[in-house]
């Protein structure tokens, strides 16, 4: 089986594929503070929870973009798994050619993203993710990663919502019934959702437009992206285990490489 983990600055999302099939999936927030010990008890107790014996992960590939943890993290695999992981990065056998003006700025997660949407949905394709922050990414037809675009995340936006104001509450982040608000709460959630939509359309359709690039599909993912995709057309495809799937096939392409 493979273990698969995405480290991203709010959550670590794992998954455990045992061939094609996503056997289990796990969500932990990502705590900078854990040493090797904890995060080795961690998967092991999760795994545990799923009747995932140990000795049936016979691999692991890390895509992350938070390097305070991978000491630990790495560390607490190869002690508890008994395995060296791929950890995704410069020099890894993708399939996406990254042709922004400085490739290395590009992080590892939105590679991923971007190999998973390619190989799975086709190409041209224009990945978004949900995350802390909202990432768009533009893949040509032929596999090329040429542009990207990023914004605050809704969970960014709301934080500053609440903690930069006097009187706003902390609320749930949710849409509400109508855009047409008619107390504080549904007004900041009106303000938060219909604004990430309004953002989203705007963006995807001037991304394809400066791009000239036509019939191309747009593929969404992250906790929070369900919401969005569901509240317009500009979205055709929501997969919440886009990343964990790139990560497998990102494994698959370096079968053997060391």
């Amino acid at each position: 089986m493979l273990l698969v983990i995405d480290v991203g600055n709010t959550n670590i999302t794992l998954g455990v594929f045992e061939e094609l099939n996503l056997k289990a999936n796990f969500r932990l927030h990502t705590n900078t503070a854990r040493t090797s010990d904890e995060y080795g008890l961690v998967l092991c107790d999760l795994l545990k929870a799923k009747n995932i014996r140990l000795e049936d992960i016979t691999s692991v590939t890390i895509a992350s973009v938070v390097p305070k943890i991978m000491h630990s993290l790495v560390s607490g695999i190869i002690k508890y798994l008994n395995i060296t992981p791929l950890i995704i990065g410069i020099g890894t056998k993708t399939g996406i050619k990254v042709v922004t003006a400085n490739p290395k700025e590009i992080g590892a997660d939105r590679v991923v993203d971007a190999v998973a949407a390619y190989e799975i949905y086709g190409g041209p394709v224009l990945v978004i993710d949900f995350g802390t922050a909202i990432t768009y990414d533009l893949i040509t037809a032929d596999g090329s990663f040429i542009a990207g675009v990023t914004s605050p995340g809704l969970r960014i936006s709301a934080d500053a919502l609440w903690n930069q104001t006097a009187k706003l509450p902390e609320i749930e982040i949710a849409k509400p019934d109508s855009i047409l608000a008619k107390d504080t709460v549904t007004s900041m959630q009106a303000g938060l959702i219909y604004g990430c939509i309004g953002q989203t359309e705007y963006i995807v359709k001037r991304m394809l437009h400066e791009s000239k690039i036509e019939n191309c599909r747009v593929v969404a993912t992250g906790g929070l992206g369900k919401i969005i995709a569901e509240s317009t057309n500009v979205i055709q495809v929501y997969d919440p285990h886009l990343t964990l799937k790139g990560l497998k096939i990102i494994s698959e392409k370096n079968k053997g490489i060391k």
